[in-house]
Parts: structure tokens; C-alpha cells; sequence
């Protein structure tokens, strides 16, 4: 009898705060979304000593009462819910009421708010969850919070605070998000007496994008124009296929304005960016992801940064499919960078060259050599009747001869009929309305071609790579996979749930060019694989597949595994770099990279052109500042 007491309400709250306050970055955090619920639109930040020392925020407001403004330092009191019926349709950033008791019982605390209709307004002093004065402030409408001394009564905790630049950049970062997330409001922060940034409030998220990270990164980043769901409207914009970080630190992601880190959300947003982004890189994002607050579960963990959601299938699958569709959707535009008229290649007798088509599974050019006119990168050839082709490396370049600069002029070709002629001034037109010139190839791997922007550089490689993929896949989607019979069909166990997961998915995996079949609880057994693998242990095989197709989503997870074996296999049979190409080999490897549907990147992630800005040249050159 007896063992078990009531904790008083000061011990209650400094329970509480472990949970809500963890770093000076959650105290900003926390008071940051009262500002915004509150309906400010200039939010002031000023911090001292990372935070420890002093943290302030100032927002214009509605403001409160004396009376709720000493209700707020109770705990589980707040003006956002009524009932128990509200946590299931949660509309606004806050709506706990554990933040300022438990910040107020770890540290020296000062909270002064004002109504805008009112004379006069309150201000409350707290000091380590023990309330110390309440009187008359004269401050302006709105509400001003100071936080000292943050676990001053808690040793123990601020041991495991940071250094005082990180626990700054970790409250910058904090303040980035929420100005991210809500470009209408104004926000400065202040550190030790130096601004760190002062952002006015924007008209468009593009302008707050700009003003925090400059208008390089807008530059690379695309707009979010895939299919709308009924469910979920998802906005804002995503990173050019090969713009990507080491880390998820510029993958911002809100719901419903609220900023949250899910690794749930993290798969699919990789689904999304699948053979566009390369192993171990994460794309650069700001994603904006708007549903029926019903549909979303905020009240998961006291900090409010994870989230539940009612459909998560639907969710994840609406994400691949926008990231998709906004990555394809940007290619005409990507296109017209480098786009060339389609001329047709007329050689020096004025009969049209043939046409070429890469095949699969021809691994480099060679059977098309036979067929076409001899063609050397090196040579200081600009031919006048089609596509140009400028000379570098010339031969002549320091030696006694005056040959730099020079052009050599092939000789026209020949008219004898009125045909011919108008073929020619065709050829000549489309010539003259070309966006770019081949000039050469580099060290026998990169194309290099001049466009209106300046230099491009092609890896032929990942283009042929991605050229090749493509063909592959669609052949896969219309033809199914080929497969290859197993010399001695083998079983396998597997635990319940993935025996389960087989069990649903064996179509898919019959479509994918697995031929597997049920033998027994638990046991499968696999009599064939797809030809282009080479497949030494199906067992341990079909283990990594189940692995990688669970973590898939449904819609995309039939395709899945074979855009992964397509891009192992592409990668062996591609042009490889030291492969001698002739122009009309290269003009023909450009144009149906052009014509692909992500021709940004090679199926792993790689880019496949590079533009070189001339501005960047002249200034590497020393021609501007």
C-alpha cells in the first residue's frame, strides 16, 4: 500500500518536456507554429548561444486574454480541439497543449501577449515551472516569448546538448522549413546580435525557393505537374533527374503544412526517381502533399514530425506516379536544348545515307560501320549540306603551317535532276535551323556539341545505356520477359509472410519471366529465370526479388525488378567509352537519346549530357568576373 503517488504537476511537466523539447530547435519549432497558428504573417527570431542562453519569438498575431494566456501554461490546454472527435480531422500545426508548460518548466520563461483591440496586455513570468509574476504588459498586438536559460534545472539534459553552432544551424534549418512550408509569412532570424537571414513574405513559393537557396537550384528544379488524385492533391517542386544530395537534407516534404520526416514517404519519393538517380544519392525536393486532414494521423509522437495515413498505398503510389510524370513531363523542354532538326545525312553524291536503327542487341556500332561512310572525330571537317561538324584537334595546330582555323568546304553535291535540287535546298534549310553542331568526340567517350548556351558534353556510354533500357522495357511491357529453363527446377522454404506475398503475387512474378510455382507449405519451387541474367543460385535469387519487390509499390512493383535486371544487362552491351564512332553513328545516337522518354540519365542515375554555360567559359577564361 501506498507504492504508487500522484507526480506533482512541475515533475509532470519536466516529463513532458523530454518528450516535446529535446534541443533548443524544438523550443523554436514549437513556438514558431503557435506564431502560425495564431494567424501571424511577420515572425521575429533572436537567438543567443545557439539557444541555450536565450531563444525569443515575436509575431503580430492575434494574440490573448489574461485568462488564456495563464490557461496556456496548463497542461493539455488549447484552443485547437474541443474533443476527442477533433484528433481525427487535426487542421492546425498545434494542438497538444504540452508545449509552453513543459518549455516553461525547464527554463526561465517570459511570455507577454496583446490583443489587437485591447488597452493593455499580460505578461507572465515563469521560472523552472513555478509561476512568479503576472502583470500588465505594454507591448504591441501579438506575442512575444522568451525562453532563458533552457535546463538550467536539468543538468543532466543540456550534458547532452551540442556545441553551440550546431544547435544554431539546427534552429536555421528549423526556420527554413517553416518559411518553406509557409512563404506567406515574413521571417528573421537573429544570432547573437548578427542576421543571419531576413526574408520579406513571398508571392509564390518560387520566390521563397530563391531567396533561401538562390536561383541556381531553382534553375535545376522542375515543377510538380503530374496527375491530381482525388484523394491527395500533391504540389511544389522536385529536382531535375541527376540533381541530388548525399543526404535527405533538402528533401523537404509537407502535409497538410506541416513539415515531416517518414521513411515511408522516403521509399516512394525513391520509387518515384527509379534509374533517375544514382545508388546512394537522395533528389533534392520540396513536395507539398494536401488531403483530408481525416485522412491523416498527426497524433503520433509529441514532437508532431511523424504522420499516419489511412490509405498509405494510395498515398505512396499517387507520389510515384506525380514524380514520374513530372520528370517525363519535363522533357520537351529539356529537349529543346539540344535538339537538332531532323536532317537527313546526304553523303557526297547526293543520294540520302540509310537509315539507322541501334538494335538491343548490337553491343556497340560495329555492324554499322560496314555501312557507312568513314567518319574520323579528329578530322577538321565542317560539312556545309546537312549537319555541321567543326574541327578540333586540328592536325595542323602548331606546326609551320597557317592551318588553325581553318575549314575545309566537301564538295557539293551533285544535282542531275530537279528532284535532287529540292532535296538539297531541303537538306540546307533544316541545316540552317539545327539548335546545335557536333563538333567532336573527346577521348573517344564524350560527344561534344555547341548549342545557344554554350558547350554540351555527351557520355556516350550512358546515353547508349539509356537508349537501349528503354527499347528493352518497352519490348518487356509488350512482349513479356524471355526466359531460360532452369537445367534442374529447385525449391526453396521461405517464412510464413513472404510464403504469404508469394502466394498473391505469383502472376507478376510469371510476368516478369519467373517461373515459380507452390510446392508444398511454405516451398516453392522456380523452373526458370529471365535469359538476360545470369543466375547462379535461383534460390538466393528469388529471396533478393521478394525483398525487392515488398518494399515496391503495387502499381509499379510488376515492372519493377525487371527495370533493374534490364539495367544490368544494358550496361554490358552499350557503346563502352574507347569505342571509335563515326558521325553518323553519333548524330544517330543523339537523336534517339532525344527522342527517349527520360533521356536526362542513364538507367543508374548517371547524366548523360552536361551543358557548360558560356558565361561559365568566359569566366573561366577570365573574360568576366
Amino acid at each position: 500500500m501506498g507504492q504508487i503517488r500522484l507526480l506533482p504537476e512541475t515533475v509532470a511537466n519536466q516529463v513532458a518536456a523530454g518528450e516535446v523539447v529535446e534541443r533548443p530547435a524544438s523550443v523554436v519549432k514549437e513556438l514558431v507554429e503557435n506564431s502560425i497558428d495564431a494567424g501571424a504573417r511577420k515572425i521575429d527570431i533572436l537567438i543567443r548561444r545557439g539557444g541555450i542562453s536565450l531563444v525569443r519569438v515575436i509575431d503580430d498575431g492575434c494574440g490573448m486574454d489574461r485568462d488564456d494566456a495563464l490557461l496556456s501554461l496548463e497542461r493539455h490546454a488549447t484552443s485547437k480541439i474541443r474533443s476527442a472527435a477533433d484528433l481525427q480531422a487535426v487542421a492546425t500545426l498545434g494542438f497538444r497543449g504540452e508545449a509552453l508548460p513543459s518549455i516553461a518548466s525547464v527554463s526561465r520563461f517570459r511570455l507577454i501577449t496583446r490583443e489587437a483591440h485591447a488597452i493593455a496586455g499580460t505578461e507572465i513570468i515563469v521560472n523552472g515551472g513555478k509561476l512568479d509574476i503576472v502583470r500588465d504588459g505594454g507591448e504591441a498586438p501579438g506575442t512575444h516569448v522568451e525562453v532563458r536559460s533552457l535546463f538550467y534545472n536539468i543538468p543532466a539534459r543540456r550534458k547532452f546538448l551540442r556545441s553551440e553552432n550546431t544547435e544554431s544551424r539546427n534552429i536555421e534549418h528549423q526556420i527554413q522549413l517553416q518559411a518553406i512550408g509557409h512563404s506567406q509569412i515574413a521571417f528573421s532570424l537573429l544570432r547573437d546580435d548578427r542576421m543571419l537571414f531576413q526574408l520579406p513574405a513571398a508571392a509564390t513559393l518560387t520566390d521563397r525557393i530563391r531567396d533561401l537557396y538562390g536561383a541556381e537550384l531553382l534553375d535545376r528544379l522542375v515543377e510538380v505537374n503530374g496527375t491530381p488524385s482525388r484523394q491527395i492533391r500533391i504540389g511544389g517542386f522536385i529536382g531535375q533527374a541527376g540533381l541530388s544530395r548525399q543526404s535527405r537534407a533538402q528533401q523537404i516534404v509537407f502535409v497538410n503544412g506541416r513539415s515531416i520526416e517518414s521513411s515511408f514517404i522516403s521509399a516512394a519519393i525513391r520509387e518515384g526517381y527509379h534509374t533517375a538517380l544514382m545508388k546512394g544519392q537522395y533528389p533534392v525536393m520540396f513536395l507539398f502533399l494536401e488531403l483530408d486532414p481525416a485522412a491523416v494521423d498527426v497524433n503520433v509522437h509529441p514532437s508532431k514530425r511523424e504522420v499516419r495515413f489511412r490509405d498509405p498505398t494510395g498515398v505512396r503510389q499517387a507520389i510515384v506516379r506525380c514524380i514520374q510524370q513530372t520528370l517525363e513531363g519535363g522533357r520537351a523542354a529539356w529537349q529543346e536544348k539540344f535538339r537538332a532538326a531532323a536532317v537527313a545525312a546526304a553523303d557526297v553524291s547526293g543520294k540520302a545515307a540509310p537509315d539507322l536503327r541501334l538494335r538491343p542487341e548490337v553491343s556497340s556500332f560495329e555492324e554499322l560501320h560496314r555501312e557507312l561512310p568513314h567518319f574520323s572525330p579528329a578530322t577538321s571537317h565542317r560539312v556545309t549540306t546537312g549537319a555541321t561538324v567543326a574541327g578540333v584537334g586540328d592536325p595542323g595546330i602548331g606546326s609551320s603551317s597557317s592551318s588553325i582555323g581553318q575549314v575545309l568546304r566537301l564538295p557539293a553535291p551533285r544535282v542531275d535532276s530537279p528532284s535532287d535540287a529540292l532535296a538539297l535546298q531541303r537538306s540546307q534549310r533544316l541545316a540552317g535551323q539545327q539548335e546545335f553542331q557536333i563538333i567532336g568526340v573527346l577521348s573517344k567517350l564524350y560527344v561534344l556539341m555547341e548549342n545557344a548556351d554554350g558547350l554540351v558534353l555527351v557520355d556516350q556510354h550512358a546515353a547508349h545505356e539509356r537508349i537501349l533500357f528503354e527499347e528493352l522495357r518497352r519490348r518487356m511491357e509488350e512482349q513479356g520477359v524471355p526466359t531460360q529453363k532452369l537445367l534442374l527446377p529447385q525449391t526453396f522454404d521461405v517464412p510464413p509472410r513472404d510464403a504469404d506475398w508469394i502466394e498473391r503475387n505469383l502472376s507478376i512474378l510469371q510476368r516478369m519471366g519467373i517461373g515459380i510455382e507452390s510446392f508444398g507449405p511454405g516451398s516453392f519451387k522456380i523452373d526458370s529465370v529471365p535469359s538476360f541474367l545470369d543466375v547462379s543460385d535461383p534460390a538466393q535469387f528469388m529471396r533478393k526479388v521478394i525483398d525487392d519487390l515488398k518494399g515496391a509499390a503495387n502499381s509499379a512493383s510488376a515492372m519493377r525488378l525487371g527495370e533493374e535486371m534490364i539495367a544490368k544487362s544494358v550496361c554490358r552491351h552499350a557503346v563502352k567509352a574507347n569505342d571509335p564512332l563515326r558521325y553518323p553513328e553519333v548524330e544517330k545516337l543523339i537523336r534517339d537519346l532525344l527522342d527517349c522518354d527520360l533521356p536526362y540519365c542513364c538507367p543508374h542515375g548517371r547524366p548523360t549530357m552536361i551543358q557548360i554555360s558560356l558565361a561559365e567559359l568566359e569566366k573561366k577564361f577570365g573574360r568576366k568576373v
